[in-house]
């Protein structure tokens, strides 16, 4: 079983003696490592695999983690092991002891959109902007475990404070709906292992070895909560590289590697420095890129695929020159190499740039995909089917419930629900709750009252049905019930409705998949969903087609052709961080984009660009004379003899009539 791993992956999968650090540089075999070592732990220490967990950050990963384990693991040896994100081992935590915390175990979970509408009735803001700034205030907040009066007490200015005094509304609004937000999930875990000793020895007696990959994206939460779990002896593996730390924007905190050794004098540290990913030239380039940062442990990546092709850098006359050169080389490329789009990928810094390639590619007739596009889950329709859903779930949900209760409308107005909330304020009761209570006739009679009973009645019925009949059955009845078709033919043009239509038929569709081949009840499901961010168990295959991303969606990906664009001042390094840590951060994303590419490299930045209406001259970023002294060439509109230029066209053209020469049929009628 470790055969195939070179002597430092062998030396961390058999390392058990205390705990460990897998420096894993870029293309390393780092999930690898932690398969092999979780099979390990099973077919040859006697672990059972329940007593096991592996910790990532993405569903996709957990998928392709569990998979892998899958092959390695014979039989039912792998059963009741534990391979999930930390949001979802929160969930698992958090559904097991809820009522320590005082919330019942079918607490609902709310996305971004549903946490910021109960921010934004708290705060009332002028903005998006307002909002935003605010929401992300309060989950650095809960990141580094800043409960409202810590809030409060660490509070800047007039500003921090109000701000301050909103979370503690927000909280008590959470907790009076029984619900939780994305946050919550880790923090809440750690409040209750902190409090609550039986509580952290089940848990501690349970999960026995934790594998944790990219470390390096941890924030403070995520490190308490897995210090809490691993306890003193330090039963882990943590598997990250303090090079690709890139995220500190979102709460990440590159520091917890160096913690590790602080809080754990006996920390074993393993660097793995051969990468089975690029060609030697681009990794050169990476190392000399990023060994300008301050690091924690020095490593120099190497490999044994060859010395491959130079880096090229091109400058490119403005933005729309840039599109259409790439577009152009691409084209080109795929067509020389008899490659597929899909080896391709552009990567840029910052979403706004996407616009100009799409259209490049498109002109181009060349097939692309967009990471970072709109999650399936965040899309209405599928919103409003969860929103059944999650109040089936849990009839103390009040953001499920007013989105339920209106979509499709069926008499139940804004006035009718201002006039239950009041009541259901009073009562500190729910809204389902209120609109059965007897007092409620205080505030609504009629009609408005006789809509509400006949919702609350359909949602009692649903409930009921929903622990014992099979999930697809409840939800081809709750469509059907609720005439969700014909109101999106009434309510959008038929095209969206179609569209719209089809999304819903799908998610139906793999519930009820799901819930036949895992036999989970519809209360399961619902209890998972809310956590995902790509419909799982989809087993689409990867589109033929050029990937565009941000240099942070990339992360993880690898393609043999990547393009570097837009690698200027003020956008890599990115305007708002040419100092101190930020800086470094901006490096650590540079260094993440040359490591993507296996086999060539190609960095473009711009002479001009067009800001305000008006062209803006460009300097070259300061990460290319970072690159080092390898073979680079340099290319672009004021760097070579014009006739150099038309000279290699001439070559290229001539290469290509050769190729369309040797690989025409011999018989072009056949």
């Amino acid at each position: 079983m470790l055969s195939d791993l070179n002597p430092p992956q062998r030396d961390a999968v058999r390392y058990l003696d205390g705990p460990l650090l897998v420096l894993a540089g870029a293309g390393s075999g780092k999930t690898r490592v932690i398969t092999r070592k979780i099979a390990y732990l099973v077919n040859e220490c006697d672990f059972d695999a329940r007593h096991i967990a592996a910790i990532t950050f993405t569903n996709k990963a957990a998928r392709e983690m569990k998979e892998r384990v899958g092959s390695l693991l014979e039989g039912k040896a792998g059963r009741g092991l534990t391979v999930s994100t930390f949001h979802s081992l929160g969930l698992l935590m958090l559904r097991h002891d809820a009522r320590r915390l005082g919330y019942k175990p079918k607490f609902s979970v709310l996305d971004a959109a549903d946490a910021q509408k109960i921010l934004s009735d708290i705060i009332k803001p002028t903005d998006k902007a307002t909002l935003r700034r605010a929401a992300a205030t309060l989950s650095n907040w809960k990141n580094a475990l800043l409960g409202p009066e810590a809030a409060m007490d660490e509070a800047a200015d007039e500003e921090q404070r109000q701000l301050a005094i909103a979370y503690r509304a927000y909280q008590d609004t959470l907790k009076a709906y029984q619900a939780m937000d994305f946050d919550d999930l880790i923090r809440l875990p750690v409040v209750l292992f902190r409090q609550d000793e039986e509580a952290r020895t089940h848990w501690q007696g349970r999960l026995r070895y934790l594998l944790v990959d990219e470390y390096q994206d941890t924030n403070g939460a995520q490190y308490e909560l897995l210090k809490l779990l691993a306890g003193p002896m330090g039963r882990f593996t943590a598997v990250g590289d303090d090079d690709q730390a890139i995220y500190a924007w979102r709460g990440a905190d590159v520091e917890n590697l160096r913690r590790l050794g602080q809080d754990y004098p006996r920390l074993k540290i393993i660097p793995l420095t051969q990468n089975y990913r690029s060609c030697q030239r681009i990794l050169q380039a990476a190392n000399s890129v990023i060994r300008n940062n301050p690091r924690l442990h020095e490593k120099n990546l190497w490999s044994e695929l060859g010395l491959g092709e130079p880096i090229e850098i091109v400058r490119c006359k403005d933005e729309n020159h840039e599109a259409e050169t790439i577009a152009m080389r691409i084209s080109g490329l795929k067509f020389e190499r008899r490659g597929r789009f899909s080896d391709f990928a552009v990567l840029y810094r910052g979403n706004h740039q996407a616009r100009l390639f799409e259209e490049a590619l498109r002109e181009h007739k060349i097939p692309y995909v967009l990471s970072g596009g709109q999650s399936f889950f965040d899309r209405a329709e599928i919103k409003d089917l969860i929103a059944y859903l999650r109040l089936i779930a849990n009839q103390d949900d009040d953001p499920a419930f007013i989105r339920a209760a209106t979509t499709p409308r069926r008499g139940i107005g804004p006035g009718t629900l201002e006039k239950l909330g009041h009541y259901a304020a009073e009562r500190h009761i729910s809204l389902f709750e209120a609109m059965f209570e007897t007092g409620a006739e205080t505030q609504l009679a009629g009609k408005p009252l006789e809509h509400l009973h006949e919702f609350g009645d359909f949602i009692n019925r649903l409930a009921f049905r929903a622990e014992k009949e099979p999930a697809g059955r409840i939800l081809e009845d709750l469509l059907a019930a609720i005439r969700y078709e014909e109101w999106l033919y009434e309510s959008e043009d038929d095209r969206a409705a179609k569209t719209k239509w089809e999304n819903v038929r799908q998610f139906v569709d793999w519930l009820t998949k799901k819930g036949d081949e895992d036999g989970k009840t519809l209360i399961d499901l619902t209890q998972t969903v809310a956590l995902m961010n790509l419909l799982e168990g989809r087993e689409e295959a990867e589109p033929d087609a050029v990937r565009l991303s941000t240099l942070h969606a990339a992360k993880g990906l690898e393609f043999p052709h990547v393009y570097l664009a837009g690698v200027e001042e003020e956008i890599l390094p990115h305007r708002e961080c040419l100092e101190d840590d930020r800086l470094e951060e901006e490096r650590r994303l540079m260094y993440v984009g040359i490591t993507r590419a296996q086999r060539s490299l190609t960095i473009t930045w711009c002479g001009k660009r067009k800001k305000g209406g008006e062209w803006v001259p460009c300097e070259a970023s300061r990460f290319l004379a970072e690159l080092g002294d390898g073979e680079i060439r340099q290319s672009g509109t004021d760097t070579r003899d014009p006739s150099a230029v038309k000279e290699e066209g001439k070559r290229r053209m001539a290469s290509l009539k050769a190729m369309l020469t040797s690989g025409r049929p011999e018989n072009p009628g056949q």
